[in-house]
């Protein structure tokens, strides 16, 4: 976790193959899982949120460069568990 914009930036553009200013939000964990950093694409420059969980941790996804929807990702933040969920509608 002691990477910056530029450190986030080569990775999230090189590794994952992603446009930084595409609108992403790209979510990078550290191996406790118990901080987050999000990097991603405001209106005019580069923008990180970093939080750390005093009890717990992120629940993880064992693939790399998996795609989150808006609703997983705010659960991801909040500390929900999608153990069962079932989604009574599609989006489209």
């Amino acid at each position: 976790m002691r990477k910056g914009f530029e450190g986030l930036g080569v990775i999230a553009e090189q590794a994952l193959s992603q446009e930084l200013t595409s609108g992403a939000y790209f979510v990078f964990l550290n191996r406790q899982r118990d901080r987050m950093k999000v990097l991603y694409w405001d209106v005019d420059g580069l923008a990180i949120w970093y939080k750390r969980l005093e009890k717990g941790c992120f629940l993880r996804n064992s693939s790399r460069g998996i795609t989150l929807t808006r609703k997983d990702f705010f659960m991801l933040l909040e500390g929900i568990i999608p153990k069962c969920i079932n989604r009574r509608y599609t989006s489209f």
